[in-house]
């Protein structure tokens, strides 16, 4: 695997933690653009009170800005969980070139687990997507939350 995402995923990954500590679903996104991070994020609903600040959407908006352009065909976002149906739509709006995530989301995943939207061929772009990098360390985090939920924490 590439070592430039291993080394995003791990970012995101501790985005995501940081999303626990606030009570959030610890979800944890980074883009990339030549070999640089240009933008990471976590995500915000809770805090924001704001159903779309997922941590794709988020980094992507904030990826944007720092490019100066909404086009993002040479930068990969690389996420700790399958983006979902909104977020997937929100990656080929933005052009963006590969999207790469840890978990699968079985109940909601929408970039190869329950819907295909990134490669569906009707579509105008169609980013490269790669799943399944550090997917066991993405799964603990997520599992680790909801338990605690549960039992009531």
């Amino acid at each position: 695997m590439n070592t430039e995402y291993e080394a995003a995923m791990r970012v995101a990954l501790e985005h995501a933690e940081l999303a626990a500590v606030a009570g959030e679903v610890p979800v944890g996104a980074v883009v990339i653009c030549a070999g640089e991070i240009i933008a990471a994020r976590h995500n915000e609903r809770e805090i924001r009170n704001d159903p779309t600040a997922h941590a794709e959407i988020l980094a992507l908006r904030d990826a944007a800005n720092a490019r100066g352009t909404w086009h993002l065909e040479n930068c990969a976002l690389v996420v700790t969980l399958e983006p979902c149906i909104m977020c997937a739509g929100a990656l080929i709006n933005s052009r963006i070139g590969a999207v790469i995530f840890g978990a699968a989301d079985l109940k909601g995943g929408a970039t190869s687990s329950l819907y295909n939207v990134c490669t569906d061929p009707r579509l105008n772009h169609n980013p490269l997507v790669i799943h399944g990098l550090l997917q066991d360390e993405s799964a603990l985090l997520l599992r680790k939350f909801f338990e605690s939920k549960r039992a009531g924490n």
